[in-house]
């Protein structure tokens, strides 16, 4: 295999494992719809519950159902012991509906649908569905920050591929790796607290400050990248810190996105606005 074949297969694999590693997060985070499929008197009930809203905005849950169908919504801020609070569903077409009410940033609340039909009822999701509001965050913001990071990710990759190969593609590993640095610093550490600003009204929610696994995996990534690029002056030891430095990268982007994310604590809410 030549040069430039070798080099077109370095970066559609550090492609790959960049766009695999995003979908990950996205399929697997706190967020992500909670769908599934029961039955209800003979007949298909397939749902797609959101677990994410907007503050502002109440958050709209819908499942399609036959005629005959009728339920409910149960819902209560999470996490309480409050007594749930039941909204019947209305009939929009061939769906039934509710609206669960807009929440502060960073409040979650839990809920779950009920229906019922001739002689059965079912109850979805299995467990309680958990939706989070935050705040809507500006295009101007939001966009850059997932461009320098996912590009941050990818260049880390190839970095990380670059170094585990001889000759001319291992001295390339040491200027991706800066960029990489560069550019996942941008996207998480310039550009992340603004997002988290505007969606949750903090800053930083990561250590020591929080438990917010998404800044988190951002400082242990940046920092395993600066260990390697301080040793990385050439020769085998700098291959081996380039590659070690992508491997932790890989790892801790595989966790799920917004695992331990910010979380409204009602007492505290309700302390600070008395009457409420």
């Amino acid at each position: 295999m030549g040069s430039r074949s070798r080099s077109i297969a370095l970066w559609g694999v550090a492609l790959a494992l960049t766009f695999a590693s995003a979908a990950w997060q996205r399929l697997s985070g706190p967020t992500h719809p909670a769908r599934g499929e029961v039955r209800l008197d003979g007949e298909s009930l397939r749902y797609r519950l959101p677990r994410s809203g907007v503050t502002g905005r109440d958050l709209a849950i819908g499942v399609a159902a036959p005629a005959g169908v009728e339920g409910e919504l149960l819902w209560r801020r999470y996490p309480t012991a409050g007594p749930w609070i039941s909204v019947p569903l209305r009939r929009a077409a061939e769906r039934l509906v509710a609206d669960l009410p807009t929440q502060p940033a960073a409040g979650k609340v839990e809920y779950r649908l009920r229906f019922a039909g001739g002689d059965a009822a079912v109850e979805i999701p299995p467990a309680p569905a958990i939706a989070r509001f935050r705040g809507a965050v500006p295009a101007g913001v939001l966009l850059p920050h997932i461009v320098a990071m996912f590009s941050g990710m990818l260049l880390s990759n190839a970095a990380g591929l670059a170094a585990a190969l001889a000759g001319a593609f291992a001295a390339r590993a040491p200027r991706l790796g800066r960029w990489a640095f560069a550019l996942m610093a941008l996207g998480g550490l310039l550009l992340g607290p603004a997002v988290q600003k505007y969606a949750f009204d903090a800053w930083w929610t990561g250590f020591p400050f929080g438990t917010d696994l998404t800044d988190n995996k951002t400082a242990i990534a940046l920092a395993a990248w600066a260990i390697a690029l301080l040793v990385a002056r050439g020769g085998r030891r700098a291959r081996a810190a380039i590659v070690a430095a992508a491997l932790v990268t890989l790892a801790v982007f595989a966790i799920p996105h917004s695992l331990f994310g910010s979380e409204l604590r009602w007492e505290e809410a309700a302390a600070s606005r008395p009457g409420s």
